[in-house]
Protein backbone atom coordinates (compact mmCIF):
# COMPACT_ATOMS: atom_id res chain seq x y z
CA UNK A 1 0.00 0.00 0.00
CA UNK A 2 1.22 3.51 -0.79
CA UNK A 3 2.02 5.82 2.11
CA UNK A 4 -1.05 7.60 3.44
CA UNK A 5 -1.36 11.12 4.80
CA UNK A 6 -2.15 11.46 8.49
CA UNK A 7 -5.69 12.49 7.58
CA UNK A 8 -6.24 9.46 5.36
CA UNK A 9 -4.70 7.15 7.94
CA UNK A 10 -6.78 8.51 10.81
CA UNK A 11 -10.09 8.45 8.94
CA UNK A 12 -9.43 4.85 7.92
CA UNK A 13 -8.55 4.05 11.53
CA UNK A 14 -11.94 5.34 12.63
CA UNK A 15 -13.58 3.11 10.04
CA UNK A 16 -11.26 0.13 10.76
CA UNK A 17 -10.22 0.04 7.11
CA UNK A 18 -6.91 -1.04 5.56
CA UNK A 19 -3.98 1.26 6.30
CA UNK A 20 -0.20 1.23 5.80
CA UNK A 21 0.63 1.42 9.52
CA UNK A 22 -1.06 2.34 12.77
CA UNK A 23 -1.46 5.99 13.65
CA UNK A 24 1.10 7.31 16.16
CA UNK A 25 -0.17 10.33 18.12
CA UNK A 26 0.96 11.55 21.53
CA UNK A 27 1.80 14.63 23.58
CA UNK A 28 5.20 15.23 25.16
CA UNK A 29 5.75 17.47 28.17
CA UNK A 30 7.63 20.71 27.55
CA UNK A 31 10.46 19.52 29.77
CA UNK A 32 10.60 16.22 27.89
CA UNK A 33 11.19 17.96 24.56
CA UNK A 34 13.82 20.23 26.11
CA UNK A 35 15.59 17.15 27.47
CA UNK A 36 15.59 15.50 24.06
CA UNK A 37 17.17 18.59 22.51
CA UNK A 38 19.85 18.61 25.21
CA UNK A 39 20.53 14.92 24.56
CA UNK A 40 20.94 15.15 20.80
CA UNK A 41 17.72 15.91 18.96
CA UNK A 42 18.55 18.62 16.39
CA UNK A 43 17.58 22.18 17.25
CA UNK A 44 14.56 23.54 15.45
CA UNK A 45 13.19 20.06 14.68
CA UNK A 46 9.69 19.13 15.83
CA UNK A 47 9.84 15.93 17.89
CA UNK A 48 6.89 14.47 15.99
CA UNK A 49 8.72 14.88 12.70
CA UNK A 50 11.92 13.44 14.14
CA UNK A 51 10.30 10.28 15.51
CA UNK A 52 7.80 9.88 12.67
CA UNK A 53 4.64 10.52 14.67
CA UNK A 54 1.47 11.76 13.00
CA UNK A 55 0.72 15.44 13.46
CA UNK A 56 -2.89 16.41 13.94
CA UNK A 57 -4.44 19.83 14.40
CA UNK A 58 -6.67 20.79 17.34
CA UNK A 59 -8.46 24.13 17.29
CA UNK A 60 -10.15 25.25 20.46
CA UNK A 61 -12.14 28.33 21.42
CA UNK A 62 -12.60 30.34 24.61
CA UNK A 63 -15.91 29.69 26.36
CA UNK A 64 -14.74 30.88 29.79
CA UNK A 65 -16.42 33.63 31.84
CA UNK A 66 -13.23 35.64 31.38
CA UNK A 67 -12.65 36.33 35.03
CA UNK A 68 -9.95 39.04 35.27
CA UNK A 69 -6.36 37.80 35.37
CA UNK A 70 -4.46 39.04 38.40
CA UNK A 71 -0.96 38.33 39.68
CA UNK A 72 -1.38 38.05 43.45
CA UNK A 73 2.07 36.90 44.53
CA UNK A 74 5.33 35.82 42.91
CA UNK A 75 8.49 34.28 44.35
CA UNK A 76 11.51 32.52 42.85
CA UNK A 77 9.61 29.22 43.06
CA UNK A 78 5.98 30.03 42.24
CA UNK A 79 3.39 32.62 41.34
CA UNK A 80 -0.22 32.87 42.48
CA UNK A 81 -2.71 34.08 39.88
CA UNK A 82 -6.41 34.22 39.12
CA UNK A 83 -7.53 32.42 35.93
CA UNK A 84 -10.17 33.22 33.34
CA UNK A 85 -12.37 30.56 34.99
CA UNK A 86 -12.29 32.36 38.36
CA UNK A 87 -9.86 30.07 40.16
CA UNK A 88 -6.95 31.21 42.29
CA UNK A 89 -4.03 28.93 41.48
CA UNK A 90 -0.44 28.52 42.60
CA UNK A 91 1.76 27.83 39.57
CA UNK A 92 5.15 26.37 40.39
CA UNK A 93 8.03 27.41 38.15
CA UNK A 94 9.52 23.95 37.89
CA UNK A 95 8.93 22.54 34.42
CA UNK A 96 5.83 20.36 33.99
CA UNK A 97 4.43 20.97 37.45
CA UNK A 98 0.69 20.88 38.17
CA UNK A 99 -0.95 24.05 39.52
CA UNK A 100 -2.46 23.95 43.00
CA UNK A 101 -6.04 25.25 43.19
CA UNK A 102 -6.36 27.58 46.19
CA UNK A 103 -9.86 28.94 45.65
CA UNK A 104 -12.77 28.89 43.18
CA UNK A 105 -14.77 32.12 42.86
CA UNK A 106 -17.64 30.45 40.99
CA UNK A 107 -18.01 27.79 43.66
CA UNK A 108 -21.79 27.88 44.12
CA UNK A 109 -25.07 28.07 42.24
CA UNK A 110 -25.54 31.60 43.60
CA UNK A 111 -22.55 32.83 41.58
CA UNK A 112 -23.28 30.71 38.49
CA UNK A 113 -25.63 33.23 36.85
CA UNK A 114 -22.83 35.81 36.94
CA UNK A 115 -20.48 33.43 35.15
CA UNK A 116 -23.13 32.32 32.67
CA UNK A 117 -23.89 35.89 31.59
CA UNK A 118 -20.20 36.51 30.90
CA UNK A 119 -19.83 33.26 28.93
CA UNK A 120 -22.61 34.34 26.56
CA UNK A 121 -20.85 37.55 25.42
CA UNK A 122 -18.10 38.57 22.94
CA UNK A 123 -18.40 35.65 20.53
CA UNK A 124 -16.12 36.83 17.73
CA UNK A 125 -12.96 37.35 19.78
CA UNK A 126 -13.29 33.92 21.41
CA UNK A 127 -12.14 32.25 18.16
CA UNK A 128 -8.45 32.03 17.06
CA UNK A 129 -9.09 33.58 13.65
CA UNK A 130 -5.47 34.64 13.09
CA UNK A 131 -4.20 31.10 13.64
CA UNK A 132 -6.75 29.73 11.17
CA UNK A 133 -6.03 32.36 8.52
CA UNK A 134 -2.27 31.88 8.78
CA UNK A 135 -2.08 28.09 8.95
CA UNK A 136 -5.24 26.40 7.66
CA UNK A 137 -4.14 26.15 4.01
CA UNK A 138 -0.78 24.68 5.08
CA UNK A 139 -2.45 22.11 7.31
CA UNK A 140 -4.71 21.03 4.45
CA UNK A 141 -1.77 20.78 2.06
CA UNK A 142 0.18 18.66 4.55
CA UNK A 143 -2.74 16.25 4.87
CA UNK A 144 -3.28 16.78 8.58
CA UNK A 145 -6.25 15.34 10.44
CA UNK A 146 -8.05 18.32 11.99
CA UNK A 147 -10.27 18.43 15.08
CA UNK A 148 -12.39 21.09 16.73
CA UNK A 149 -11.96 20.99 20.52
CA UNK A 150 -15.28 21.21 22.37
CA UNK A 151 -14.82 22.23 26.01
CA UNK A 152 -17.63 21.04 28.30
CA UNK A 153 -18.67 18.41 30.81
CA UNK A 154 -17.54 17.23 34.23
CA UNK A 155 -13.82 17.89 33.73
CA UNK A 156 -13.87 21.61 32.96
CA UNK A 157 -16.58 22.17 35.56
CA UNK A 158 -14.78 20.66 38.52
CA UNK A 159 -11.10 21.13 37.68
CA UNK A 160 -11.14 24.57 36.07
CA UNK A 161 -14.04 26.43 37.60
CA UNK A 162 -16.19 25.17 40.48
CA UNK A 163 -13.96 22.72 42.37
CA UNK A 164 -14.22 18.95 42.60
CA UNK A 165 -16.03 18.66 45.91
CA UNK A 166 -18.50 21.41 45.01
CA UNK A 167 -19.44 19.71 41.73
CA UNK A 168 -19.77 16.22 43.21
CA UNK A 169 -21.97 17.49 46.05
CA UNK A 170 -23.93 19.56 43.54
CA UNK A 171 -24.61 16.48 41.41
CA UNK A 172 -26.55 15.11 44.39
CA UNK A 173 -28.01 18.26 45.95
CA UNK A 174 -28.43 20.67 43.01
CA UNK A 175 -28.55 18.67 39.76
CA UNK A 176 -30.36 21.48 37.92
CA UNK A 177 -27.38 23.78 38.54
CA UNK A 178 -24.89 21.17 37.33
CA UNK A 179 -26.92 20.44 34.19
CA UNK A 180 -27.23 24.15 33.44
CA UNK A 181 -23.44 24.44 33.58
CA UNK A 182 -22.97 21.41 31.32
CA UNK A 183 -25.53 22.83 28.89
CA UNK A 184 -24.03 26.32 28.84
CA UNK A 185 -20.45 25.14 28.34
CA UNK A 186 -21.56 22.91 25.47
CA UNK A 187 -23.89 25.41 23.83
CA UNK A 188 -21.23 28.13 23.83
CA UNK A 189 -18.60 25.71 22.48
CA UNK A 190 -20.85 24.46 19.69
CA UNK A 191 -21.89 28.00 18.81
CA UNK A 192 -18.26 29.03 18.44
CA UNK A 193 -17.43 25.89 16.47
CA UNK A 194 -20.33 26.56 14.11
CA UNK A 195 -18.99 30.05 13.42
CA UNK A 196 -15.70 28.47 12.34
CA UNK A 197 -17.51 26.08 10.00
CA UNK A 198 -19.70 28.88 8.65
CA UNK A 199 -16.53 30.80 7.75
CA UNK A 200 -15.61 28.00 5.33
CA UNK A 201 -13.13 26.02 7.42
CA UNK A 202 -13.60 22.26 7.22
CA UNK A 203 -12.76 19.86 10.05
CA UNK A 204 -12.66 16.08 10.26
CA UNK A 205 -13.88 15.62 13.81
CA UNK A 206 -14.48 16.94 17.29
CA UNK A 207 -12.43 16.16 20.39
CA UNK A 208 -13.20 16.85 24.00
CA UNK A 209 -11.55 16.29 27.38
CA UNK A 210 -13.78 14.93 30.12
CA UNK A 211 -11.84 13.00 32.75
CA UNK A 212 -14.52 11.01 34.54
CA UNK A 213 -12.50 8.52 36.58
CA UNK A 214 -9.70 8.00 39.03
CA UNK A 215 -8.02 4.73 40.05
CA UNK A 216 -10.38 1.74 39.77
CA UNK A 217 -13.57 3.81 39.81
CA UNK A 218 -15.42 6.61 38.03
CA UNK A 219 -16.13 9.79 40.00
CA UNK A 220 -19.84 9.01 39.87
CA UNK A 221 -22.14 6.07 39.24
CA UNK A 222 -23.32 5.00 35.77
CA UNK A 223 -26.85 5.96 36.84
CA UNK A 224 -25.77 9.50 37.66
CA UNK A 225 -23.80 9.68 34.42
CA UNK A 226 -26.90 8.67 32.45
CA UNK A 227 -29.07 11.22 34.23
CA UNK A 228 -26.80 14.27 34.25
CA UNK A 229 -23.93 14.08 31.76
CA UNK A 230 -24.76 11.52 29.07
CA UNK A 231 -27.40 13.76 27.39
CA UNK A 232 -24.74 16.42 26.76
CA UNK A 233 -22.22 13.90 25.43
CA UNK A 234 -24.93 12.68 23.07
CA UNK A 235 -25.76 16.23 21.99
CA UNK A 236 -22.11 16.87 21.07
CA UNK A 237 -21.82 13.57 19.17
CA UNK A 238 -25.06 14.15 17.29
CA UNK A 239 -23.95 17.68 16.38
CA UNK A 240 -20.70 16.34 14.91
CA UNK A 241 -22.36 13.49 13.02
CA UNK A 242 -24.91 15.87 11.48
CA UNK A 243 -21.95 17.76 10.00
CA UNK A 244 -20.07 14.69 8.77
CA UNK A 245 -17.46 14.68 11.52
CA UNK A 246 -16.14 11.87 13.70
CA UNK A 247 -15.85 12.05 17.50
CA UNK A 248 -13.11 11.38 20.06
CA UNK A 249 -13.29 11.57 23.86
CA UNK A 250 -10.26 11.84 26.15
CA UNK A 251 -11.19 10.54 29.60
CA UNK A 252 -8.49 9.64 32.09
CA UNK A 253 -9.03 7.24 34.96
CA UNK A 254 -11.14 4.11 35.24
CA UNK A 255 -14.29 4.63 33.18
CA UNK A 256 -14.99 1.02 32.20
CA UNK A 257 -18.58 1.10 33.60
CA UNK A 258 -19.40 4.09 31.38
CA UNK A 259 -18.08 2.72 28.08
CA UNK A 260 -21.29 0.88 27.07
CA UNK A 261 -23.19 4.16 27.29
CA UNK A 262 -20.54 5.98 25.25
CA UNK A 263 -20.78 3.32 22.55
CA UNK A 264 -24.57 3.53 22.62
CA UNK A 265 -24.59 7.27 21.88
CA UNK A 266 -22.21 6.85 18.94
CA UNK A 267 -18.75 7.75 20.22
CA UNK A 268 -16.13 6.55 17.72
CA UNK A 269 -12.77 6.87 19.47
CA UNK A 270 -11.74 6.66 23.13
CA UNK A 271 -8.44 7.60 24.73
CA UNK A 272 -6.16 7.22 26.68
CA UNK A 273 -7.12 3.76 28.12
CA UNK A 274 -5.29 4.46 31.36
CA UNK A 275 -3.66 1.18 32.39
CA UNK A 276 -2.44 2.48 35.76
CA UNK A 277 -6.05 3.37 36.67
CA UNK A 278 -7.30 -0.13 35.86
CA UNK A 279 -8.44 0.08 32.22
CA UNK A 280 -8.04 -3.12 30.16
CA UNK A 281 -7.42 -2.49 26.43
CA UNK A 282 -7.90 -6.14 25.51
CA UNK A 283 -11.30 -6.26 27.19
CA UNK A 284 -12.37 -3.06 25.45
CA UNK A 285 -11.15 -4.34 22.09
CA UNK A 286 -12.97 -7.66 22.46
CA UNK A 287 -16.25 -6.08 23.55
CA UNK A 288 -16.39 -2.93 21.43
CA UNK A 289 -13.73 -3.25 18.73
CA UNK A 290 -16.34 -3.45 15.99
CA UNK A 291 -17.85 -0.11 17.03
CA UNK A 292 -15.11 1.86 18.79
CA UNK A 293 -11.55 2.83 17.88
CA UNK A 294 -8.92 3.21 20.59
CA UNK A 295 -5.91 5.42 21.24
CA UNK A 296 -3.34 4.81 23.98
CA UNK A 297 -3.10 1.97 26.44
CA UNK A 298 0.71 1.93 26.83
CA UNK A 299 1.47 2.59 30.51
CA UNK A 300 3.26 5.96 30.78
CA UNK A 301 4.96 4.82 34.01
CA UNK A 302 7.01 2.35 31.97
CA UNK A 303 8.29 4.72 29.27
CA UNK A 304 11.52 5.48 31.14
CA UNK A 305 12.24 1.75 31.51
CA UNK A 306 13.26 0.61 28.01
CA UNK A 307 12.95 -3.13 28.42
CA UNK A 308 9.64 -2.93 30.27
CA UNK A 309 7.99 -0.51 27.85
CA UNK A 310 9.17 -2.49 24.84
CA UNK A 311 7.75 -5.68 26.34
CA UNK A 312 4.47 -3.87 26.97
CA UNK A 313 4.36 -2.61 23.39
CA UNK A 314 5.02 -6.11 22.06
CA UNK A 315 2.15 -7.36 24.22
CA UNK A 316 -0.38 -4.62 23.45
CA UNK A 317 0.13 -3.41 19.88
CA UNK A 318 -0.36 -6.67 17.92
CA UNK A 319 -3.68 -7.32 19.65
CA UNK A 320 -4.99 -3.75 19.45
CA UNK A 321 -4.07 -3.24 15.80
CA UNK A 322 -5.79 -6.41 14.64
CA UNK A 323 -8.72 -5.49 12.44
CA UNK A 324 -7.77 -1.80 12.56
CA UNK A 325 -9.05 0.92 14.84
CA UNK A 326 -5.95 1.56 16.98
CA UNK A 327 -3.73 4.62 17.53
CA UNK A 328 -0.42 4.09 19.32
CA UNK A 329 0.12 6.38 22.33
CA UNK A 330 0.94 6.41 26.01
CA UNK A 331 -1.93 6.15 28.45
CA UNK A 332 -1.62 9.87 29.11
CA UNK A 333 1.47 11.72 27.81
CA UNK A 334 5.27 11.41 27.61
CA UNK A 335 6.93 12.48 30.91
CA UNK A 336 10.33 14.13 31.21
CA UNK A 337 11.85 10.97 32.70
CA UNK A 338 12.02 9.54 29.15
CA UNK A 339 15.45 10.01 27.61
CA UNK A 340 16.13 10.79 23.97
CA UNK A 341 17.74 7.37 23.45
CA UNK A 342 14.78 5.57 25.02
CA UNK A 343 12.32 7.53 22.89
CA UNK A 344 14.24 6.57 19.76
CA UNK A 345 13.87 2.92 20.71
CA UNK A 346 10.15 3.33 21.46
CA UNK A 347 9.47 5.08 18.15
CA UNK A 348 11.46 2.52 16.16
CA UNK A 349 9.59 -0.38 17.76
CA UNK A 350 6.20 1.32 17.29
CA UNK A 351 6.92 1.74 13.58
CA UNK A 352 7.98 -1.89 13.26
CA UNK A 353 5.09 -3.36 15.25
CA UNK A 354 2.60 -1.00 13.66
CA UNK A 355 3.10 -2.03 10.05
CA UNK A 356 0.38 -3.96 8.27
Amino acid sequence: MTKLTSRERMLRTYRREEIDRIMMVDSAWKGTVQRWHREGMPAGVDWQDYFGFDKIVKIGTDNSPRFPYKLIEETDRYKIITTSWGQTQKHFKELDSTPEVLDSYYCSSERWEEAKAKMLTHYEDRIPWDNLKQNYAKWKEEGRFMQLVIWFGFDVTHSHMVGTENVLVGMYDEPEWICDMFDTYLSVSLGLAQKILDAGYEFDGIFWYDDMGYKNSPFFSPAMYRELLKPYHKKAIDWAHERGMVTELHSCGFIDPLVPDLVEIGLEMLNPLEIKAGMDPFKLKSLYGDKLAFRGGINAQLWDKPELVKAEMERIIPVMKEGGGYVFASDHSIPNSVSFETMKQIAELAHRLGKY
